[in-house]
């Protein structure tokens, strides 16, 4: 998840998430140089970038390698349903598809 405004100090979280775990978990974050790596890392990987500044803003203060709280369990859950669904729609893709949903998340894009 990506914050993009016209600051250089771009801010940006990576979460991992299996079903092993209790809930979604921080995996990287950071602002600047190491949130445009983080979003060059997911590209490069054909991980989705999602565009939300408020949900960045909350996930930033969760600690690295730390599962988020509870509070935020119903907006990443929209939007990890949104991407499982879509992935399973462009299964037989050429190219892994890249996508920024609609800030605030949930819902049919």
């Amino acid at each position: 998840m990506a914050q993009k405004t016209d600051d250089p100090r771009r801010t940006a979280v990576a979460l991992a998430y299996s079903q092993a775990d209790a809930a979604p978990r921080v995996l990287a974050k950071g602002r600047g140089l190491v949130a445009e790596q983080i979003i060059a890392r997911a590209h490069e990987h054909g991980v989705y970038v999602h565009e939300s500044a408020e949900l960045v803003s909350l996930l930033m203060q969760v600690d690295l390698d730390q599962h988020i709280p509870p509070n935020l369990y119903v907006a990443v859950a929209e939007l990890l349903a949104w991407l499982y669904q879509l992935d399973s729609s462009q299964a037989g893709a050429s190219e892994p598809p890249f996508s920024t949903l609609p800030a605030g998340g949930g819902g049919t894009p």
